[in-house]
């Protein structure tokens, strides 16, 4: 499958575009820092293009069957993610590509009580702001018409191994049985992958864990 990657140099980016390559797809990396992308293979091309700019978007995209968005905004720059999703809905329209997956946020995932993570008494002050521009960032994805599916991970995601072993939810938040919610990078870089070829969850939500 030919897939235009966004955000291919961050941690979560790196890992779902090493995914891509091993099954054999074909991959193009729009970043707005190519030389920032130290990534050789014969399946990747690498292109300059700023999500800010639903022209550039339109060009890296065209003539492709999917993209993904691992973009991330740097801390303090949560309203980028609005102008983000805005300008990557409106460029993927541009350029005839319908098929989104986006990496996205768990505050707005919920917990056993039924009440989203990010509205908690014990959430990360610091973090809410973040949390809040993710579920609204969704909700742009959502009515954007596209063929969108939004894959917020579990509450802590850090680098570590793949092991292919991992539980799939909706809306609620996945936790093992000490009450935790974890998945590493390598894994969640997977399960977008699976629903790339799979298309399990177009037009909705789903989240991931141990």
């Amino acid at each position: 499958m030919k897939i235009v990657l966004f955000g291919a140099s961050g941690t979560i980016g790196r890992a779902i575009l090493a995914e891509a390559l091993k099954r054999k797809h074909e991959v193009t990396a729009a970043v707005r820092r190519p030389e920032s992308l130290d990534v050789q293979h014969n399946g990747l091309l690498t292109l300059p293009a700023d999500l800010l700019r639903p022209e550039e978007v339109a060009s890296a995209a065209s003539g492709h069957e999917a993209a993904i968005s691992a973009y991330g905004p740097a801390f303090g720059a949560e309203g980028e993610l609005l102008e983000v999703a805005r300008s990557l809905t409106e460029g993927l329209k541009k350029a005839g590509v319908s098929r989104l997956i986006v990496v996205g946020g768990a505050g707005s995932l919920k917990n056993d009580d039924g009440e989203r993570l990010m509205d908690a008494e014990d959430f990360p002050e610091e973090i809410r702001p973040l949390a809040a521009a993710h579920a609204d960032a969704y909700e742009i994805y959502a009515k954007s018409g596209l063929e969108y599916t939004y894959a917020s991970p579990a509450a802590f995601i850090s680098p570590g191994r793949r092991t292919g072993q991992f539980r799939i939810g909706l809306d609620r938040l996945v936790v093992d049985e000490n009450g935790r919610s974890e998945i590493s990078t390598e894994d969640y870089a997977a399960a977008i992958i699976d629903e790339v070829e799979e298309g399990n969850f177009i037009g909705a939500r789903f989240t991931v864990g141990y």
